[in-house]
């Protein structure tokens, strides 16, 4: 009696952080036997990304004091800009305010926290 081969395995990492749950599942599937080994590899790939997941997490919470603060000046950013684009014409220095003003709404909409480089 032969050994079955194992030609598709995946594995499931969970990781509980400060009431938060953070899970990765990740597959593999190959037409040739997959080895201990890779099967090894993927569990170790899935526990690294939850817990850049944990660690994004962290930097998350620690920033979000400082969201408060930044979001009352980003208020009256907007009525500054709101008032400058209500002018024929903008100096430069109006204008990269208003540019500013934009990048730091995107930023915050879609960043993550490996994606950009920040000010501290």
């Amino acid at each position: 009696m032969s050994i079955p081969k194992i030609t598709t395995a995946s594995v499931k990492v969970m990781r509980s952080f400060d009431y938060c749950h953070f899970e990765v599942a990740l597959g593999l599937t190959h037409d040739i036997a997959i080895t201990k080994g890779e099967v090894d590899d993927l569990r170790k790939d899935a526990a690294r990304l939850a817990d850049k997941a944990v660690e994004q997490y962290k930097i998350a919470k620690a920033n979000f004091a400082l969201l408060a603060e930044d979001e009352a000046r980003m208020r009256r950013e907007a009525k500054v800009v709101a008032e400058l684009r209500a002018r024929p014409e903008l100096l430069p220095e109006d204008k990269a305010r208003v540019k500013a003003f934009n990048d730091h709404k995107f930023r915050k909409r879609y960043s993550y926290e490996d994606d950009w480089e920040h000010e501290e």
